[in-house]
């Protein structure tokens, strides 16, 4: 039917099933972004697991955050404060920690291999089951660490001995038992 012949009744039908077709389109339309986005929305907890591998983070500030499974491998963390920070599942490997601050943090089950603690404040710090057997410490401040299961070398652990004091406030674990000093 062409347009110019239409009677009004006909012309009028037409608009109202184009307004029909173009609200359904829209909703359509509306439907497909809002699925987008909840798609988005689902992959985001996968976005939350951060790396920060091989950067310079001196004097970062991490205080009471929330970095499970977050990478640190050998990043330079020198002077960062992790002081309550939630670390479990995180891998740290070579990660340099001097003079950093993971007193209370919890790194249980984290992945602290060939790291360098060196003047690190691990005062009440979780480590259950983290794995540091090339882990160096030095100069560190353990006092109420938490070591249970933790491998460690004959030297390192010879170190931590020397030094350990203290009961965790959360686990209720004496240092020195955890780390299964003589």
């Amino acid at each position: 039917m062409a347009l110019s012949a239409a009677t009004p009744s006909q012309l009028s039908a037409v608009g109202a099933r184009w307004q029909l077709s173009h609200t359904r389109f829209r909703r359509g339309l509306l439907g497909l972004l809002l699925a987008s986005v909840l798609l988005l929305g689902a992959s985001a907890p996968a976005a939350a697991a951060m790396d920060y591998a091989k950067q310079v983070l001196i004097g970062a500030d991490f205080r009471g955050a929330d970095l499970q499974a977050v990478t640190f491998n050998l990043t330079n963390l020198r002077d960062a404060d992790f002081h309550g920070a939630d670390l479990r599942n995180a891998s740290l490997f070579g990660a340099k920690l001097q003079d950093a601050d993971m007193g209370e943090a919890d790194l249980r089950d984290a992945t602290l291999d060939s790291a360098v603690f060196d003047g690190t404040d691990l005062r009440n710090a979780r480590l259950d089951d983290a794995f540091a057997f090339n882990t160096k410490f030095s100069n560190v401040l353990i006092e109420g660490a938490d070591f249970t299961n933790v491998p460690l070398r004959g030297d390192a652990l010879k170190t931590l001995c020397a030094i350990a004091s203290g009961t965790n406030p959360s686990s209720g674990r004496a240092t020195r038992d955890t780390l299964g000093c003589v």
